[in-house]
């Protein structure tokens, strides 16, 4: 895990001096883990796009044969067909006939399906890589026009009444478009006010665009693909236009796909899938591409904001697989889905193998936006013992992930998913999904100070904001061999050292309401790579743990996801001026001050703003000393934490 819009200065990279993007955790909902039993089976290829009309689910690929259930016998329908999404029952009636895959599909206006492919004629009838179908036969409408002459299209987006089409055409109802188009969605109509290219190819290929996405608000299109110009202007397979008005390349882009990642032969283009986010301000991009970090984002799932301008954008995120291919994204219920070819996230590390840090996760993960840390969800694309006679457990791709209205839908090149058979296709059930609330440290202006002063017993003082009252002393014999200890909502989790373990310390949680700390666990496995006993003193803001640690004159940070509690690989170092962090002892977030103790015993309180990088986030100008140590209170343990209670 790389955040790279704080850091972007210290590397000499162009870009746009607005302050730091700190998104902050929101209430998400996640489906299920266990895919829907009653969806049918594809034999070969691949599953490469999903639409719904009414409660038909429409399927299009690669695949040339179906099934039913793992038993029943095959038959062949080629590249696209339905089944009712209550009952998992395939179409009899909806059985149209192309010629060649199906790339992309939208449920158009009017009840209509609108089909983008590598097809030529479809149902006998010429209808060269874009055709609109009536949904309940497969009949093509014939007042439909659109169509794409001697080019395949890729990818298409609706919004309002436009519909956008992305492929490796150069010509749209017989006018020249390369690579990008937009239509009247109703009568498929060329739209003649948007003149938006994508030119030049990289590594001498023909240039296309592979993935495009339309913001909710419908006024910006992000678009993907192996181009060098849009428009004649640098952009290297990334691009953002305006098309709330007459469409406009707007002033965006980034460096991060110019430079080779792996091998230029064998990874044309990296980009592989883009998408919104759900207000439209930010969105993610999924990529291949082999080595290549740090000159660019290779293998990696990457947050960019939509309000960003300039050139040189960097990431507000990146989460990198360990040189994985990841081929699908999806934004939904404000969670990112992603699919491919990995193993594991949270993984900048090593090359093909677990770093320290690394998450695992087999093909399919979901992540936070605020970090894309992964959160506590894991099915993973494998099959069961039992997998029918002819099928593999694992292949590349995931081309697709696609929310419907009953939960998210998943399109593979292989046939196992969540230790079930599923070929080619699925989909994981909004019913049986839960929620994740945001968790935060408490945001009142006033509680207490806790201090452990002796193992098992801790000094509870008043403090609000500004001065402390008088101290009490607390039993809490489960509150032993602490280090560093931040407040999170209804727990605290504590540096605790361990004998045996890997590093000789964990990070370990308890719950905590004020009263009696509960008997501790470990925060999790996948931290064992981590050496917490080195924190002289850490809190918890918004998917960040801050911290200082032994030997370092600097105020650090990492991601942390409470919701699996999974600790970041990459460790960041935030600007200050006037501060001495190298003999910090115990720290607290309170009311946007950071109140420390040191090994002097005082405690001390300093403004913190982690919006203002690449600015200082914290002067020592704004600090202040809240109490002196005394013969019975001094703050020189890394042991302290606040709480309302």
């Amino acid at each position: 895990m790389v955040a790279l819009a704080i850091i972007a200065a210290a590397l000499g990279v162009p870009t746009t001096a607005s302050a730091a993007v700190v998104p902050a955790p929101t209430t998400a909902t996640l489906v299920s883990a266990n895919p829907a039993d009653a969806t049918p089976h594809a034999r070969d290829g691949e599953t490469r796009a999903f639409a719904q009309v009414g409660n038909t689910v429409f399927v299009g690929g690669s695949f040339t044969q179906l099934r039913q259930t793992a038993s029943s016998a095959w038959i062949t329908q080629r590249y696209l067909f339905a089944y009712d999404r209550t009952t998992g029952t395939m179409s009899t009636t909806f059985l149209p006939v192309l010629d060649g895959a199906v790339n992309t599909l939208i449920a158009g206006p009017g009840g209509t399906l609108i089909v983008g492919g590598a097809f030529k004629n479809v149902n006998g009838v010429s209808r060269k890589n874009l055709v609109a179908l009536n949904p309940s036969t497969g009949a093509i409408i014939d007042s439909w026009v659109g169509r794409s002459d001697g080019g395949t299209v890729r990818d298409l987006a609706l919004s309002g009444n436009w519909l956008y089409v992305a492929g490796a055409f150069n010509w749209l109802n017989g006018t020249a478009h390369v690579g990008l188009g937009r239509l009247n969605a109703t009568t498929g109509a060329i739209d003649p006010s948007f003149s938006i290219d994508a030119t030049v190819g990289r590594h001498s290929t023909t240039s296309y665009v592979w993935a495009i996405d339309v913001a909710p608000d419908g006024d910006t299109l992000v678009v993907g693909g192996n181009f060098t110009l849009v428009n004649g202007l640098p952009r290297n397979q990334m691009a953002l236009v305006d098309v709330s008005g007459t469409p406009t390349v707007l002033d965006w882009s980034t460096e991060k796909f110019v430079a080779p990642c792996a091998s230029p032969a064998t990874f044309v283009h990296y980009v592989q899938d883009v998408k919104f986010g759900g207000d439209g301000s930010w969105f993610v991009v999924g990529t291949n591409g082999g080595a290549g970090w740090p000159s660019a984002y290779c293998d990696a799932l990457v947050r960019f904001e939509t309000a960003a301008r300039g050139s040189g954008q960097l990431a507000t995120w990146v989460d990198f697989t360990g040189n994985d291919t990841i081929t699908s994204v999806e934004v939904a219920d404000n969670i990112i889905y992603l699919g491919g070819h990995f193993r594991w996230l949270n993984n900048p590390n090593a090359s093909d193998n677990a770093g320290n840090g690394a998450i695992d996760r087999l093909g399919i993960a979901a992540v936070t936006p605020a970090t894309g840390m992964p959160v506590n969800w894991n099915p993973r694309r494998s099959g069961s013992a039992s997998m029918p006679a002819g099928t593999t457990a694992w292949g590349s791709s995931v081309p697709v992930l696609w929310r419907g209205s009953d939960g998210l839908y998943f399109g593979h090149n292989s046939d196992g998913m969540g230790d079930e058979y599923h070929g080619r296709l699925g989909m994981f059930p909004l019913a049986g999904g839960r929620t994740i609330a945001p968790k935060n440290p408490p945001s009142a202006t006033s509680g207490n100070l806790y201090l452990s002063t002796a193992p098992g017993t801790v000094a509870k003082v008043p403090f609000d904001g500004t001065a402390l009252g008088t101290a009490t002393t607390v039993s809490q014999p489960a509150y032993t061999a602490a280090g560093a200890t931040w407040r999170v909502d209804d727990r605290i989790y504590w540096s605790h050292t361990v004998a045996g373990t890997p590093t000789g310390s964990r990070i370990d949680v308890s719950l905590f309401n004020g009263g009696a700390i509960g008997s501790p666990w470990e925060a999790s496995g996948y931290n064992d790579w981590y050496n917490p006993a080195l924190l002289t003193g850490a809190f918890f803001l918004d998917g960040r743990l801050y911290y200082t640690r032994t030997g370092a004159n600097s105020l650090f940070y990492r991601y942390f996801e409470i919701d699996g509690n999974y600790l970041g690989a990459t460790e960041f170092t935030l600007p200050s001026t006037g501060q001495n962090w190298s003999g910090v002892r115990g720290m607290a977030w309170v009311n946007g001050r950071i109140v420390y103790g040191a090994t002097d015993g005082n405690l001390r309180s300093v403004a913190f703003d982690p919006t203002a990088a690449p600015a200082a986030v914290v002067s020592g100008a704004t600090g202040f000393v809240v109490s002196t140590a005394t013969p019975e209170l001094s703050w020189s343990t890394p042991s302290t934490f606040f709480s309302v209670e």
